[in-house]
């Protein structure tokens, strides 16, 4: 994903302003914040936590807590009793010591276990509850005030005023007000008195008006009074809730009439067993109101009764013993605590395990030895169809009609098809992000939610991520994982931040919001019963605002609708600068200019949160969370909007904890061909980007040269000014990619950053090779080392020059492009297709507003369809169906015998380049490696598609790998006859032995010939 490219990724089934997010300052003299802030991240300097269980849904005789600190030992089984608290509700404190968190398990003492489904409850500290399966933050005892008798009646018109206080937190509210054509109070007002938990009240006569003007403070100087426009209040009962005044409203501490109807028994209920997994259905139960969740109960097994909560009528138990029976009952409960009577059982027989995937090992070899395959996994080829989901916009973008899920393509698809990826050649697969992905049309992964949870829409049983990496791997096939560091989804990151989110399901928006279901975890992958469609947002959304929730305005409409024509409501849709995010997570503004310093510290668009990377407990977040993929083996990371995170946070932060954790897992010399490569967004054709050198591809590929305070977002903000100050005049250079005359020399690699970059101004200029070639040698000596540069005409985001279609130069130039990219330094790189020229002149990406068959994104399985063995780098030694024709085309050919001679070839691989001596003015140049360690000396004279005079070269024999053509040199001048478009000719020096020049290598082609 590219910073200019953010339109390109709109998820969002709406059509929003970025001010729609936005919400009227409430207070007139003081913002929001404070205590409510910190409740948002639970922190706490507490080393107890009181733990609340609810006991309605369970009615046990007997409640313990099992439990273990983090990092300490549990208690005996079956734990410590927990004494009653108040209704419904068992308590037990517990002291920590020096730990942030517990986990904990529950049970009756004789054998009945909530334990979490089998994960066990991470709890943190202060009082925490435990409802049903669902972790709050909260004292459920702690009782509200009362209403003291007011006094005298009100004579006249009257207005009962309900003022909420769960925002603003005031211990004392007073009204000041005026009925309509009347005199104000005295400043303050008059006092109102504690109605119940979070409300204020107050009665007051208005006379023979019908209205009331009205403000209200706190009595020390805090106002709210509409944000200077005053309320406008009516007679009758009325709240004033977060900007928002209701009339004729319900009594907010009215005694609710209690719920005393169970729903029906849940029927239909049946269990099916695969391996060590069961899957358990049933038929939806009724209610009265509503039913919001299910209970079901497990018996089997060595770990006993569980007791789980679910929302969903679809239950998948896993991880459980081989070879056992076990049985399953299932109740339904409401919101009020009602329980059904159990339904009857199911019984199911588990089978034998499958074999668990051990972690893989990273394949560790130079980089630059492998060519790139670059895939969208969701739209590459599908190996499983019970994964495939269509999302939120699966009607609307058209897919639906063309039955092609946005989900489609997936592991067990790509498992399928590593012979095709080999049998062209490639040694590398770029994947795009793997993490659980959560927004309105998020297949492509750079809307991440949970950034430690591989997403279930792209594995099947036996096609694990970390069966994709063995399995590549068993084929010598490196796996590069594309990770974001600058943002999550909108919704937040599951485990570090998530905003409480205003949504209503009335008449408008009730297709949107999905309902809500107690205790539902969000996986990309469960289905609605009821609706057919995932679930998307049900956990998320309240019309409540939320205890903690900064957000100003709460659910008050404003003046913006949606691309339906739908009212859109303030805290509806995360923004910056709503006061939905914290500044300890999240950067609180919006970019305004794309070359300028916010562009590193805002929000590049509505649906990608941007992280405040500068935080220490978003880098541990982020760390944490990659170092997972690094231990399962993945040899390479392909970093997302890398020019959105200051260079001095990689150096300091992200690149070390990489270096770091490859180097524990892998050992050092392993660890020094991790390749990590990040995608600068520099969309121009000058060697600096609009003369910004903080903005410009080759500045990540530095350390840093300057101290700075060690406070990270000072020092980001001093790294910038300095650098900027110093301008593109008075940066680095480097001659790593340079020969000496004809000789190799051992590159200075001490100042590199640990971070390649995608080589953008090639990319931008691949519209005629000649122009990429050109512009690719003028900026080589400001990276730390451009060998390393990845090269690709286009991507899933642009074609060359910005261009929002895919390549459509036509086959000659595809071949002239790859032509170079083959044998020039860099390491080339295909988007998925090419091959073929897939969706040629296609839009790339259209978002969900026109089919993903008609853009560039379109799924590929077709055309890969049937079998294919390769028995070597560009060796197919069988193929059928579809996929044997797509085999015969002519650019495949003509990159099975590029990457044929390429990986024949040192010099091509990793050898510096030079120009000099050479006469001809195309795209001609000599390469040459040496290794003295391994007696490896390999040069080679290139011309693409341009005849050239190469003088000044050693003397001796000199043999074409596509002709085999063979010249002595004796007197230092070799010439070339332009071999043609799309044709080159590679002239290697025999040096014998093992640095004998292999002659001609492949067959010839439609273009090397």
């Amino acid at each position: 994903m590219t910073s200019r490219s953010r339109h390109r990724r709109r998820p969002t089934a709406v059509a929003l302003t970025a001010a729609a997010g936005l919400a009227a300052t409430l207070l007139s003299t003081a913002p929001l914040g404070g205590a409510a802030n910190a409740a948002t991240t639970g922190a706490t300097a507490s080393n107890t936590a009181t733990v609340f269980y609810y006991t309605k849904t369970r009615n046990w005789s007997a409640y313990n807590l099992h439990w273990a600190p983090d990092g300490g030992s549990w208690t005996t089984v079956p734990g410590v009793a927990m004494e009653a608290a108040c209704t419904d509700w068992v308590k037990k404190t517990v002291d920590l010591g020096s730990a942030t968190g517990l986990q904990a398990t529950f049970n009756n003492g004789s054998g009945t276990w909530d334990n979490n489904g089998g994960r066990n409850y991470a709890l943190g500290t202060g009082s925490i509850t435990v409802k049903d399966g669902v972790i709050a933050h909260s004292d459920p005892c702690a009782g509200g005030g009362t209403d003291p008798s007011p006094g005298p009646s009100p004579t006249g018109t009257t207005s009962t005023v309900y003022y909420s206080t769960a925002v603003v937190g005031w211990s004392t509210v007073n009204l000041h007000y005026a009925p309509a054509g009347g005199a104000w109070t005295t400043v303050p007002g008059i006092g109102m008195d504690a109605a119940c938990t979070g409300w204020f009240k107050k009665t007051v006569s208005l006379g023979s008006a019908s209205t009331m003007a009205a403000t209200f403070n706190n009595g020390n100087g805090t106002w709210d009074n509409n944000n200077g426009a005053n309320y406008v209040v009516p007679s009758g009962t009325v709240t004033v809730q977060n900007g928002k005044v209701t009339a004729n409203a319900a009594d907010p501490c009215a005694a609710v009439v209690p719920d005393t109807t169970a729903p029906t028994v849940p029927g239909n209920v049946a269990a099916t067993a695969t391996n060590t997994s069961i899957v358990l259905t049933w038929d939806p139960s009724t209610d009265d109101k509503a039913v919001t969740g299910y209970q079901v109960t497990r018996t089997g097994g060595t770990q006993g009764t569980v007791v789980v909560n679910t929302g969903s009528t679809v239950y998948s138990d896993t991880g459980l013993d081989a070879n056992t029976v076990y049985t399953y009952t299932v109740k339904a409960q409401d919101a009020a605590g009602n329980v059904s009577a159990a339904s009857a059982a199911a019984v199911a027989t588990t089978g034998t395990a499958p074999p668990q995937p051990a972690n893989g090992e990273m394949i560790g070899t130079d980089p630059r030895k492998d060519p790139i395959y670059f895939v969208l996994t969701a739209r590459f080829n599908d190996g499983d169809s019970s994964n495939n989901r269509g999302g939120s916009q699966d009607v609307k973008s058209g897919n639906a009609a063309n039955n092609d899920p946005m989900f489609r393509g997936d592991f067990k698809g790509l498992v399928q098809k590593l012979d095709y990826v080999k049998g062209l050649g490639f040694s590398a697969i770029w994947i795009t992000p793997v993490v659980l992905n959560r927004s309105d049309y998020d297949y492509h992964g750079y809307h991440g939610w949970d950034f430690y949870k591989v997403d279930p829409r792209l594995e099947s049983a036996g096609a694990s991520y970390q069966d994709l990496i063995n399995a590549a791997h068993a084929k010598g096939i490196k796996i590069y994982q594309d990770v974001v560091y600058n943002h999550s989804s909108r919704w937040g990151a599951k485990g570090l931040f998530v905003p409480a989110v205003y949504g209503v399901r009335d008449s408008q928006w009730s297709w949107y919001y999905d309902e809500k279901q107690t205790g539902f975890e969000y996986d990309g992958l469960t289905i609605d019963p009821k609706t057919g469609k995932s679930w998307y947002n049900g956990d998320l959304w309240s019309t409540e605002q939320p205890p903690g929730s900064t957000c100003v305005g709460w659910g008050t409409p404003t003046q913006y609708k949606s691309a339906e024509g739908y009212t859109i409501y303030n805290c509806q849709w995360p923004s910056p600068t709503s006061g939905m995010f914290p500044s300890k997570y999240y950067h609180q503004c919006w970019i305004g200019n794309w070359e300028g310093e916010d562009s590193r510290s805002c929000w590049l668009h509505e649906d990608l949160a941007d992280f405040n990377t500068e935080s220490p407990e978003v880098q541990n977040y982020l760390i944490g969370a990659y170092d997972k993929y690094i231990d399962m083996g993945v040899d390479g990371f392909r970093v997302d909007t890398a020019v959105h995170v200051p260079r001095v946070t990689w150096n300091r932060r992200f690149l070390p904890a990489i270096q770091q954790r490859v180097t524990q897992d892998w050992g050092p010399a392993k660890a020094q061909n991790f390749f990590v490569f990040g995608e600068v967004g520099a969309f121009v054709n000058d060697k600096w980007n609009r003369g910004s050198v903080n903005h410009s591809a080759q500045f990540f590929t530095w350390k840093e040269r300057k101290d700075y305070t060690a406070d990270d977002v000072q020092a980001a903000l001093d790294q910038y000014n300095y650098e900027e100050q110093l301008g593109t005049g008075n940066q680095p250079t480097s001659t790593n990619a340079f020969l000496n005359g004809n000789a190799y020399h051992t590159p200075d690699r001490s100042q590199f950053s640990g971070m390649n970059v995608i080589d953008m101004r090639m990319h931008m200029n691949f519209g005629d090779a000649r122009n990429a070639y050109y512009n690719g040698k003028d900026s080589d000596d400001s990276y730390n080392d451009a060998t390393y540069n990845v090269v690709y005409v286009d991507s899933h985001d642009f074609g060359p020059n910005k261009s929002s279609t895919r390549y459509a130069g036509g086959t000659d130039a595809w071949a002239e492009n790859m032509a170079l990219m083959w044998t020039f330094r860099g390491i080339p790189t295909l988007y998925y297709g090419s091959e073929i020229e897939f969706q040629a002149g296609k839009q790339i990406d259209c978002g969900p507003s026109c089919p993903l068959a008609t853009t560039g994104r379109a799924y590929y399985g077709d055309k890969i369809a049937g079998t294919v063995t390769a028995s070597d780098y560009s060796v197919v030694s069988g193929a059928t169906g579809a996929v044997a024709t797509t085999l015969q085309q002519p650019l495949v050919k003509q990159l099975q015998r590029l990457n044929q001679i390429r990986r024949a070839i040192p010099a091509l691989q990793t050898g510096q380049y030079s120009t000099e001596g050479i006469s001809g003015g195309g795209m001609n140049f000599k390469r040459r490696y040496t290794d003295t360690a391994t007696g490896v000396d390999s040069f080679a004279l290139v011309a693409v598609t341009d005849g050239a005079t190469y003088g000044g070269i050693p003397n001796g024999t000199y043999k074409d790998a596509v002709t085999g053509d063979v010249k002595t040199v004796t007197n230092g001048t070799l010439t070339v006859a332009a071999p043609g478009k799309g044709n080159l000719r590679v002239y290697v020096l025999d040096l014998g032995g093992k640095n004998a020049a292999p002659g001609k290598i492949g067959t010839d082609g439609p273009y090397l010939k």
